[in-house]
């Protein structure tokens, strides 16, 4: 009995919530601390306590020399009794045992936290062993099945040209092992015969396709790792340059500007600022992984190698669209110097646009530009600001218009931000006999369209929810699209199909075509085809 009174004076140093009692506080016992020896005494009292005491001292001396911890015990009657204070402070105690039929109280059985620690990392293994892995950082690996068919296609392709194949005949490999479009040819031959010896053997292509993991890519990122540069994580407009050269020069429906290198190079060049455009959400000039996964671009590159009229591929590559642009650029500069000052850049339209908002495009607010002559725009400036002028509603045309009507870069639009460009518009319409409405009216009506969040600004967020977002802008600052919105059919709207000419790119300024739309009572019908843009121009000319 002695042993179970010195352990009853050291009973101040166990841990109390391991004695497992829900119906006592731990505080009430810290308060009274001869209930805990009391229940600590009774505890000793039963036979499975000292059973368990040796088994737990046993285990403890095994473990001495590799925990480290100290163990205390009292001798008597041949039997050990484990002290509380063997226990280190980071490890746990072990469990009161709970014996029914021994025990004066009957409880609930309670997992321990050991118990608990255990089943969780357990758990873990199991995860870890049933999921695989997804992600791998050089891609996916090859599986030996994969690789035995590409050998295979890769030897059938060079059976007939042991001392590798030169760059007309590389176009198979192109598009039946690479699945990549044919103008690809190319830009892949020369990726792969880095020394420049003209011949690419089944050994280059087989250190680069397999060797180098382009396999088991996914289409985009193979396309991207083929464009880029070696130590570039990024694409740049350059990058661009050889893939637009070789379509001209192999695609049937760019066969006639085979005698105009000078369009050529422009189209080139207008097809990189619209890829850019639509692309380039950072703005930087560059073009990620990520940015090029969330594009359409890749769908319209196999688009025109199937498709033999490239005007019949309205993104990116139509030669119609390209044809407008560079026009309308084209008329506005006047002394040809292809550069274009704010006096025309105000002739756009038919006069369509405000004199401040034209201010706030060469204030260079929506977009630096990079024509590098003060109070003057570029070719690739303009593509910028058109691209965003006829397509409003895109996402970088209502970042680029939000930009403009910003004026204090808040990030939200008020209605003094709003009514200081429509105040240009109100004293033109007066000017033109037209009926003015007054800004509480147009205010009212833009917060009815657009229904933002706040009832006193609209952010960029509010207005790339609502599908009348473009319709704000001509409002504040275009005035023919205004009174044409304002003045539109709303049955005829609805006849006209996506993809005609009022919902297409680039249209062409309305006044323009005025002629051959009016009908007997002065109103336009808006439904000619962007296939017939150029007929229409030329006929104007």
């Amino acid at each position: 009995m002695s042993n179970v009174e010195g352990l009853v004076r050291d009973v101040s140093l166990m841990n109390l919530d391991s004695l497992q009692l829900p119906e006592l506080s731990t505080l009430a016992i810290k308060a009274n601390l001869s209930i805990s020896e009391q229940l600590f005494s009774q505890w000793l009292s039963l036979p499975y306590a000292f059973q368990l005491a040796t088994s737990l001292l046993a285990d403890a001396k095994a473990k001495a020399g590799e925990s480290g911890s100290t163990v205390i015990a009292t001798k008597g009657a041949g039997n050990h009794v484990l002290h509380p204070a063997v226990f280190s402070a980071g490890s746990t105690p072990p469990l009161s045992p709970r014996n029914i039929s021994a025990s004066p109280r009957i409880s609930k059985p309670r997992i321990g936290p050991s118990s608990l620690g255990s089943s969780s990392i357990k758990l873990a293994n199991d995860r870890q062993q049933a999921i695989p892995q997804f992600y791998f950082q050089n891609g996916r690996p090859i599986s030996e099945e994969m690789k035995e068919q590409c050998l295979s296609e890769i030897n059938t392709h060079f059976k007939n040209s042991p001392d590798g194949l030169r760059e007309h005949e590389f176009k198979p490999i192109t598009k039946e092992i690479c699945k990549l479009p044919s103008f690809f040819s190319k830009v892949l031959f020369e990726k792969i015969d880095k020394d420049e010896t003209g011949v690419v053997t089944s050994d280059k292509f087989i250190d680069y396709w397999i060797t180098g993991n382009l396999l088991t890519m996914d289409l985009v990122t193979r396309i991207f790792t083929i464009l880029a540069q070696p130590d570039h994580n990024y694409l740049t407009q350059r990058d661009f340059v050889p893939l637009l050269r070789e379509i001209l020069a192999t695609h049937p429906g760019l066969e006639f500007l085979q005698d105009t290198p000078e369009f050529q190079e422009r189209y080139a060049e207008t097809v990189i600022y619209r890829i850019f455009y639509c692309l380039d959400r950072s703005g930087n000039g560059r073009i990620t992984l990520r940015d090029l996964k969330r594009g359409d671009l890749i769908t319209a590159m196999h688009q025109i190698d199937e498709e033999e009229d490239i005007n019949k591929v309205l993104r990116y590559f139509s030669y119609e669209h390209f044809y407008v642009v560079y026009c309308k650029f084209w008329e506005l500069d006047t002394n040809h110097d292809f550069l274009i000052d704010k006096d025309n850049l105000i002739r756009y339209g038919n006069h369509a646009l405000t004199y401040r908002i034209v201010d706030r495009i060469f204030s260079q607010v929506p977009r630096k530009f990079t024509s590098n002559v003060e109070g003057k725009m570029c070719y690739e400036d303009f593509v910028y600001f058109i691209l965003s002028e006829e397509d409003k509603a895109s996402e970088p045309g209502l970042k680029y218009w939000f930009n403009c009507i910003d004026l204090d870069g808040n990030g939200a639009l008020t209605a003094n931000e709003m009514q200081f460009f429509y105040e240009e518009q109100l004293h033109r319409m007066e000017c033109m006999s037209q009926e003015a409405v007054v800004f509480e009216d147009i205010l009212c009506q833009i917060f009815d369209m657009i229904k933002p969040e706040s009832n006193d600004r609209m952010t960029l967020r509010d207005l790339k929810g609502s599908k009348l977002s473009a319709h704000i802008f001509n409002i504040l600052f275009n005035l023919n699209k205004f009174i044409a919105f304002e003045s539109r059919d709303p049955f005829l709207i609805r006849l006209i199909p996506k993809g005609t000419f009022f919902y297409d790119y680039y249209q062409v300024d309305l006044h323009l075509l005025t002629p051959y739309l009016e009908n007997s009572e002065g109103r336009l019908y808006i439904i000619v085809s962007a296939m017939e843009i150029p007929l229409l121009l030329a006929r104007m000319e």
